[in-house]
């Protein structure tokens, strides 16, 4: 291995070595309290160090850097004093996690770190989003993440880079490939010589370096990093390693033939460096040991500082709490002066107040620049805010909601409209896995808004019509709303907006342009989780909300003899049940209508709630009327049959009668 310092000082090359030894150490000491059965699982990095250190070393330390599970050299480097890394991988409280994730699935905003999920492809969305924040701050930084050839089979790879070509993000994409992804070698996962090629395909300058040299790794990331500071582009690095242990330690290595141990084992890195300052003079044997001795006696003397700790105490109240980030709503009237207006009219007047309000607040979707989006809500809004905070995005609904994390992370807001909700299952991932579980981890909330134009009645078929609430209201850490009025929409909207939690949004496109209402025409905000009881009466409690409420007011005002309180619910998550409760024990009968299919819906939860709070104030059984258990079909005729509006009414007055 040939080593070239350039003009690197010794004193850097001392540094470098202290850098490099130090992560090897520690996971010589891991792999005997392995085998001690003291540490329960580890991704061994040994023979990858140069990468780990020689990316963190040529970053700032306020540049954000994107790790994954064999990267313990970016902890190191970045000074996080080893009690508390320790700490983490026994689940102690002094660690990131309080307990509740494992090894490096953590993020620190205090040493910039942003660990990884393991579904891997998200964290190359959530550096595009770090870098956006800072290409519109004008900050001449960088954002490193890291990913493995495994990974680069994974569509966020694809879409990641896509996305940073053509926003131009100064995002250094680093590819360890070290030739196996759990046990499939690279000859099974893809059929370019090199992996850099791929950038190629992206418009994106690229390069191959070999990752088991630390001064290779240094001195060109060093160039690279200073020159994308200056002109901001993304760069695709690949860095050629070997993994010299399994994928975890349980898995083995029996899969790998022993030539390539034997031939990457004289590659060693850090033996090879260490072999290298010797001869050059710059380390001694004595130094060497004394480097040794230094580091080996912090790891023991942490090691035995993290034993003292006491086990995590499982505490109720803390579980619950860390769900969500705390937010104290700000209650903002509504003015005197209105305006009667469409429901679509309302969205667009609750994000272009809320653009003015939030100077850090960014739009994204597909098509939502000059032509105003597929339903024209953001039209006219390039003109006022420009392309930087209204963005069209390529047609990538993952790594646009990893963006939107990304953002978040870096000090902005973002809102991430799906062109219909339904096609938010190829953004399925990001939003129940990262955005929603990324508080209870390590408390890094994600203050994105992801709006949602759903529902059925405009014959639009199976993948433009969804009511795809149920997707969400199941995942704990995610906000639903869904109104039924403009009035509603436009101040639950703001306030969605300013909460720091990720909420969706839910907008019903056959209420957009025929629902009217006076709307307050200034900023105003509503709460989170306060249902409106629109009608009061005794017979019966009908509980619906978006189109459903005006179904029901429909039947309603066609039996005008039926005496029932009409609940909207307006917020699903979290859920109003001091409404719903107060209501049932009053009318003594209840008839829940959703649009969405019955099996697994809302409705079955509330109506599980009412049942075990309310039973003894039932006079019938709880009703749920919903659409058919089938697609949506495009056919009006069709799609007449399979929502719930004419069976409601027919349930309702069986359910009178009962």
């Amino acid at each position: 291995m040939e080593f070239d310092k350039k003009n690197v000082s010794d004193e850097t090359l001392i540094e470098l070595y202290k850098k490099i030894l130090k992560p090897r150490l520690i996971e010589e000491k891991m792999l005997i309290l392995i085998r001690q059965g003291k540490v329960s699982k580890w991704f061994s990095g040994i023979g990858q160090e140069a990468i780990a250190v020689g990316v963190t070393s040529i970053l700032h330390t306020d540049e954000y850097i994107l790790p994954m599970h064999r990267n313990l050299g970016v902890f190191t480097s970045r000074n996080i004093p080893l009690h508390r890394l320790f700490s983490q991988w026994q689940g102690k409280a002094n660690g990131f996690t309080k307990g509740r994730d494992r090894s490096f699935h953590f993020g620190t905003q205090e040493y910039k770190i942003i660990g990884m999920i393991s579904h891997l492809g998200p964290q190359l969305g959530i550096a595009d989003g770090i870098a956006l924040a800072h290409k519109l701050r004008e900050e001449k930084k960088i954002t490193a993440v890291f990913t493995g050839e495994g990974a680069t089979s994974e569509g966020d790879f694809h879409e990641a880079l896509n996305v940073a070509s053509v926003w131009d993000l100064p995002v250094l994409f680093i590819i360890e490939n070290n030739g196996y992804g759990l046990s499939t070698p690279t000859n099974e996962q893809y059929r370019c010589e090199n992996l850099a090629d791929k950038g190629v395909g992206y418009g994106m300058e690229s390069h191959i370096i070999d990752g088991n040299n630390i001064l290779e790794v240094y001195t060109r990331l060093s160039e690279i990093a200073a020159d994308m500071r200056e002109n901001p582009r993304p760069v695709l690095i690949e860095m050629k390693t070997f993994r010299m242990r399994g994928h975890e330690e349980a898995s083995g290595t029996k899969y790998i033939p022993q030539e390539l141990f034997d031939m990457w084992k004289v590659k060693d890195p850090v033996e090879n460096y260490k072999n290298y300052l010797l001869q050059t003079g710059v380390l001694s044997e004595h130094k060497d040991a004394e480097i040794r001795a230094e580091i080996k006696k912090e790891i023991d003397t942490d090691w035995a500082k993290v034993q003292e700790e006491p086990a995590i105490e499982a505490r109720l109240e803390d579980e619950i709490n860390d769900v969500y980030k705390a937010y104290d709503f700000e209650e903002i009237p509504a003015g005197d002066k209105t305006e009667n207006i469409r429901f679509i009219d309302a969205i667009t007047q609750s994000l272009r107040q809320s653009m003015q309000r939030h100077d850090n607040l960014v739009i994204m979707g597909q098509d939502i620049a000059e032509y105003g989006g597929a339903f024209k809500v953001t039209d006219g809004f390039v003109a006022e805010f420009g392309k930087g905070r209204v963005r069209n995005t390529p047609i990538c609904e993952s790594i646009i909601v990893s963006a939107g994390m990304g953002l978040s992370i870096n000090k902005q807001k973002a809102i991430v409209e799906m062109q219909f909700a339904d096609f938010v299952s190829t953004g399925f991932n990001p939003i129940v896995n990262l955005l929603a579980k990324s508080h209870y981890r390590w408390l890094e909330n994600a203050d994105v808004v992801v709006r949602m134009p759903c529902g059925g009645g405009t014959q639009a078929g199976p993948y433009h019509s969804q009511t795809n609430e149920a997707w969400f209201t199941k995942t704990p850490g995610l906000k639903v709303v869904y109104p039924a009025f403009p009035a509603d929409a436009k101040g639950l909207l703001n306030t969605a907006i300013n909460d720091p939690n990720p909420v969706m949004f839910f907008e019903h496109k056959l209420l957009y342009r025929s629902i009217y209402q006076d709307v307050p025409k200034d900023y105003y905000t509503l709460p989170l989780g306060k249902a409106a009881l629109l009608r009061e009466g005794n017979d019966v409690t009908v509980i619906s909300f978006g189109a459903g409420v005006h179904w029901a007011l429909e039947i309603l005002d066609k039996n005008p003899s039926v005496s029932a309180d009409l609940i909207d619910l307006r917020t699903l998550q979290p859920l109003d049940y001091e409404t719903i409760f107060a209501s049932v024990k009053k009318t003594n009968k209840v008839i829940i209508l959703q649009e969405d299919s019955l099996f697994g819906g809302i409705a079955s939860d509330i109506s599980a709630e009412i049942m075990e709070n309310c039973f003894e104030h039932l006079d019938a059984p709880v009703k749920r009327v919903a659409s058919l258990e089938t697609p949506i079909p495009f056919m009006k005729n069709l799609e007449d049959q399979y929502l719930p509006k004419e069976r409601f009414e027919k349930e309702l007055l069986v359910l009178l009668q009962y």
